[in-house]
């Protein structure tokens, strides 16, 4: 058990210069960015709240797991423990099962499930046997958690083929866009680490940190607003961005119009 908590145990190790800025912390820079999921965790709880409380407060769960990834990332890239690496990845894989149990589109579910509570269960069984399967081969974990997210992907593509609002279509490209620079940079950091160490510039799983925590804000806020539309639709919702609306990156969120009133009407 010790040796799954030493320092470096973890097959993993990321283009950064071990030990370079502090004898404890094997990546300081990747370990540091990792504490933007704790800038923008609160934020967005906040933000989303309205329809969070109006729709199912189990959505705030999904931006509390997000905070244990932060925790849990630099806990990893300040060990490069097994451990880290570890529970880094399964916070990742409960917060995307989380995801698919809350928001996955109804009329996208399996002919023999007929409700979402079904549905969650099933979600919740296959994240407990990948939990369990992880274990086997974790050099294939990030790999496979990538593939989730090429689901999401598809998922929205079907969502917004006959969406015409300039907002919400702002929004998904934004989201896109975002995850394609933080894959980007995962990639080119695994990949090409002896290019970018010839360039003294090995700070790229960082801004994958940094970007990955924008692109889910942006998604889960897209995600959360189409759920809103076909599951409570009386609540009018509309989409806004934080500080400002006329913010290019702006944290986007969800007012809800609609009220008590509205809903006899529904």
């Amino acid at each position: 058990m010790t040796g799954l908590f030493a320092y470096e145990s973890s097959d993993l190790d990321w283009c950064e210069d071990n030990y370079r800025h502090s004898e404890h912390i094997v990546e300081y820079f990747n370990t540091m960015s990792s504490l933007f999921f704790f800038v923008i965790s609160p934020i967005m709880l906040y933000l989303l709240h309205p329809y969070a409380r109006e729709r199912n407060l189990a959505v705030h769960l999904v931006w509390i797991m997000m905070i244990f990834v932060g925790l849990f990332s630099a806990y990893f890239h300040m060990t490069l423990s097994f451990m880290g690496q570890m529970l880094d990845e399964l916070s990742i894989l409960w917060v995307l099962g989380l995801c698919y149990g809350l928001w996955f589109p109804r009329r996208l579910f399996p002919s023999f499930i007929k409700d979402r509570t079904t549905f969650s269960r099933l979600v919740m069984m296959i994240t407990v046997v990948t939990t369990l399967c992880s274990f086997v081969k974790p050099t294939a974990n990030a790999y496979l958690l990538n593939c989730f997210a090429l689901h999401i992907i598809y998922s929205l593509g079907l969502e917004m083929r006959t969406c015409t609002d300039p907002k919400v279509l702002r929004l998904c490209w934004s989201a896109v866009g975002l995850w394609v620079l933080a894959i980007s940079c995962w990639i080119s950091d695994r990949f090409g680490c002896s290019f970018w160490q010839k360039l003294n510039f090995c700070y790229l799983h960082g801004f994958w940190h940094i970007l990955i925590v924008m692109a889910v804000a942006y998604a889960s806020t897209l995600i959360a607003y189409l759920d809103a539309n076909y599951e409570i639709p009386y609540s009018l919702p509309s989409l806004q961005y934080w500080p400002s609306d006329n913010w290019v990156l702006g944290l986007p969120y969800i007012v809800l119009k609609g009220t008590t009133k509205t809903q006899k009407i529904f």
